[in-house]
């Protein structure tokens, strides 16, 4: 038997609120399948299985809050029996609650559970029992009144959700800046070479597919980790623990407010065109609330790009257990001497946070200066 538990969804979460169910016990699911919707404090997130197996039994309800790590619901594991498994009665996947309708079966359902559904408005016999044969109890009609609260927020509950993710942020960068070390540095970062490559190249490529810097920031920041893993990475249990690939945690603002950093995984093995499309993809299902669980879990370093709001320089506060932020700002005109020549050239200011746990201001110094190296040949990105 696998026990599926509430996954944390970022370094600030400790609870969520199940919203729907993707299966029903019986399904057969396989690694990277979304099972579950969960609320967070930030976002409605997918949450995915990492294990393959059949549903076995859903312990939890859409409408129910539980912590962080609490058993979800159970598996059987490939080959593994229900008798196997514990369960009493012959295996006969469940059905939903139209399959009994259409097979002319009447749920069982509790004199107290059919009263109290009545006095809810709700109807008993479409509810999925627990009891014993399958009955509908009285606790089946509260968990189906709780999640039938789930529904579009009103004003005051939007605005209680928004203050909720101010104080999950809040608590988050606390412990941040309370328990890592951190030490800030920053570069100057000529742009000249990539902006008229960028210029170049996006002449051949249709409007829709055009590259922003922004994925240029991006590709060097996952190549750079390569050549200094101890950027990325966790630390945990006292000690850090380097991540085999690089898993770019990507700042997004959202409209309704708060902040939200997923991951696009494997960003040093991408094409340029790629991470434009995925960046892309990765806002636009932010915003609208359609993240997946290992989006939110995976991010090995966090990028932050401010320059749209005008500020010139980005010192950020690091995603606990991750040991490194980098920011980028506004790209602005800047005197620069090239070629013993003083010119006047677009530029930014990349911004290094980083844990002094795991390394120092020397090898963050390298870290920037490969960060400004790689980005004077974007045609190698």
């Amino acid at each position: 038997m696998i026990d599926f538990k509430l996954p944390s969804l970022g370094s600030d979460m400790d609870k969520g609120k199940l919203l729907e169910w993707k299966v029903k016990p019986g399904d057969h699911v396989k690694r990277g399948d979304v099972v579950a919707v969960v609320d967070t404090s930030k976002a409605a997130v997918d949450v995915e299985i990492w294990n393959e197996g059949t549903v076995h039994e859903l312990i939890v309800q859409p409408g129910e809050t539980i912590p962080v790590g609490t058993v979800l619901a159970t598996l059987r594991a490939p080959g593994e029996t229900p008798e196997a498994a514990g369960q009493a009665k012959p295996a006969v996947p469940a059905a939903a609650p139209q399959d009994f309708a259409l097979a002319g079966a009447r749920r069982r359902v509790s004199p107290a559970a059919r009263k109290h559904a009545a006095e809810l408005g709700i109807e008993a016999e479409s509810l999925i029992g627990t009891g014993p044969d399958g009955a509908v109890t009285l606790d089946d009609v509260e968990r189906a009144a709780a999640a039938a609260k789930v529904a579009p927020a009103a004003s005051g509950a939007q605005a209680e959700r928004q203050a909720e993710m101010r104080r999950a942020i809040a608590a988050a960068m606390s412990r941040s800046k309370r328990e890592i070390p951190h030490y800030y540095l920053s570069e100057i970062v000529p742009l000249h070479n990539a902006t008229f490559w960028l210029q170049k190249e996006n002449e051949q490529l249709p409007l829709t597919a055009r590259l922003l810097m922004a994925v240029l920031f991006l590709k060097s920041v996952a190549l750079a980790c390569a050549a200094f893993p101890e950027m990325n990475g966790f630390y945990r249990n006292d000690r850090f623990e380097p991540a085999e690939k690089v898993h770019l945690g990507i700042a997004i603002s959202l409209r309704r407010g708060g902040l939200i950093a997923p991951a696009i995984h494997d960003a040093q093995r991408k094409t340029l065109n790629q991470l434009m499309q995925e960046l892309a993809d990765l806002v636009k299902r932010a915003r609208a609330g359609s993240l997946r669980s290992s989006e939110m879990s995976d991010p090995t370093i966090t990028v932050t790009n401010l320059g749209d709001q005008g500020v010139e320089s980005v010192f950020g506060v690091i995603y606990p257990p991750q040991v490194a932020l980098v920011g980028f700002g506004r790209i602005a005109e800047k005197p620069c001497v090239i070629q013993q020549k003083l010119q006047i050239i677009p530029a930014v200011t990349a911004c290094l946070s980083a844990d002094h746990r795991v390394s120092d201001g020397h090898r963050g110094a390298l870290f920037l200066a490969e960060i400004r190296r790689l980005l004077q040949e974007p045609e190698n990105l």
